[in-house]
């Protein structure tokens, strides 16, 4: 499921990126260039169905074959997020020491 996510971001930004420079590098008059832009976001648009509903697909097919699949995909989400915000609260305390330290400094220097 993770490489379709990357696959879906990659598409759109892709997508993206060719429809501005697209834009940017078009020699045509500008109704033929919105007609070439209309005509590739019709493109990414279905490729993105397809992605979509493949995508869909796998996640029915997994819950389908395993049902604790969702359950412990959530609880790996959630401990994964728990240690992310341990990591954050971490850092803020160490930079919030550091600011301490500069303060301090600060203050006697006034001084």
């Amino acid at each position: 499921m993770d490489n379709s996510g990357n696959t879906l971001i990659g598409l759109i930004a892709g997508t993206a990126i060719g429809v501005a420079l697209g834009v940017l590098f078009a020699p045509d008059k500008g109704e033929v260039t919105r007609k070439k832009l209309a005509d590739e976001a019709a493109t990414a648009q279905a490729n993105l169905s397809e992605t979509a509903a493949d995508l869909k697909e796998r996640v029915m097919d997994t819950l389908s074959s395993d049902p604790s699949a969702l359950e412990n995909g959530i609880e790996g989400l959630i401990s994964n997020a728990s240690f992310k915000a341990e990591d954050i609260i971490s850092a803020l305390e160490k930079k919030l020491r550091e600011l301490k330290a500069k303060n301090r400094k600060l203050k006697k220097s006034t001084k």
